[in-house]
């Protein structure tokens, strides 16, 4: 994504604050699906209710926000954050909270579902693959029907739920990368996961398609980041065998399975637009939006370059498997806003900001909301 290409970020921001302020009648909510890149707090209510305590719940994660640890894995704001506040409204809350009913109110402008940890595939596909998810079994599966669950509670019978779902901006994703992550990291040549790649696609479609059939009219789906240029990925899997890019130091083959993943999402997202032009569905390309800082790491700030980690050990990334952010032997850097890297498989909130400017920049973006005084109007052409 070359940044010649990105539009006026005031401009776009000051037309998405007009289009999509929640009182106009273009959407009421922002519903969201995924995995640590969207968890706001479900993983640390899971892990209360189950009394584990991960370093991801600890100082330094969410030092910028005044009560700290929110659960979100990283120093700050994510992009589902970033996106919430330039459309005027408010940061979408977990779903998975201890105040029951209170939530209701709160839940009608907003209601998020990811989960840090979370696969696509549920563990009845994993586990016969040797993959065990260590964190959490709140699949992609699992979260759609907490949905479900929640529905009735918000929006009572099935026509007042069509019309909430209708006039919500539903992201599915990021989700996926954990199906993968845990292969590779523990060993599992790339080969054998690329395996895993259509399946997760076909489980992220078939979530799309079942959210349509609820009466979702707008959607983004993001594709997978650049694995390559992660600092634990680049520290696990780095070798002198190992092809590097030139530009970015990131390693090409990781990227390429990236890539992969991307290419297949996009080719079915177009399959099901052609089978429902009604509902508008947008790619947001979380690949190339964050490319444009690895490529140009100082032009966006972060002098620390883009591949080591703020927070983590010693090692050329500053990344040990050994040694977690949160714990107290982790070490933390003293600017965090310089570094892209949070604690090497996650962003600073730096980075997702630039991302997110990144992302709402692109023409695809250019005309997010229709001028249909019907509320259920996203119009790109894509």
């Amino acid at each position: 994504m070359a940044s010649s290409s990105f539009v006026s970020f005031g401009v776009i921001l000051v037309w998405l604050m007009s289009c999509f302020s929640y009182g106009n009648g273009c959407y009421t909510s922002i519903i969201s699906f995924g995995d640590s890149l969207a968890d706001t707090g479900n993983l640390k209510q899971l892990g209360f209710i189950s009394n584990r305590v991960l370093p991801v719940f600890l100082p330094p994660y969410g030092e910028n926000f005044l009560n700290q640890s929110t659960g979100r894995c990283s120093n700050g704001r994510l992009i589902i954050d970033f996106l919430a506040e330039r459309l005027g409204m408010p940061l979408i809350p977990p779903f998975l909270q201890d105040n029951g009913n209170n939530n209701m109110v709160t839940f009608k402008q907003g209601v998020n579902f990811a989960v840090a940890g979370a696969t696509a595939l549920g563990p009845s596909v994993l586990e016969p693959r040797g993959i065990v998810n260590p964190m959490t079994n709140a699949s992609l599966a699992v979260q759609l029907a907490w949905l479900k669950q929640l529905l009735p509670s918000i929006c009572g019978n099935d026509s007042n739920c069509r019309d909430f779902i209708g006039r919500s901006l539903i992201l599915v994703g990021e989700i996926g990368g954990n199906d993968y992550n845990y292969p590779i990291l523990w060993g599992q040549p790339i080969e054998e996961v690329e395996v895993l790649v259509p399946l997760v696609i076909d489980t992220i479609i078939s979530t799309i398609n079942e959210l349509i059939e609820m009466g979702a009219k707008k959607l983004v789906v993001p594709g997978n980041f650049p694995v390559g240029c992660s600092a634990s990925y680049l520290t696990v899997c780095g070798s002198e065998n190992e092809e590097y890019d030139p530009k970015t130091g990131c390693l090409v083959r990781l990227n390429q399975f990236a890539e992969y993943h991307n290419k297949l999402l996009q080719t079915k997202l177009k399959q099901v637009r052609d089978l429902h032009p009604d509902v508008n569905i947008y790619y947001a390309d979380y690949y190339n939006a964050a490319m444009e800082i690895y490529r140009f790491p100082y032009k966006y700030g972060f002098t620390n370059g883009a591949l080591k980690a703020c927070c983590g050990a010693e090692g050329r990334y500053n990344v040990d498997p050994t040694v977690q952010c949160g714990e107290v032997s982790a070490t933390v850097c003293d600017e965090p806003d310089t570094y892209v890297s949070w604690e090497g498989i996650h962003l600073t909130e730096a980075a997702y900001r630039i991302i997110s400017k990144n992302l709402f920049s692109t023409p695809q973006f250019n005309s997010l909301c229709s001028t249909s005084t019907s509320g259920v109007g996203l119009s790109v052409s894509m």
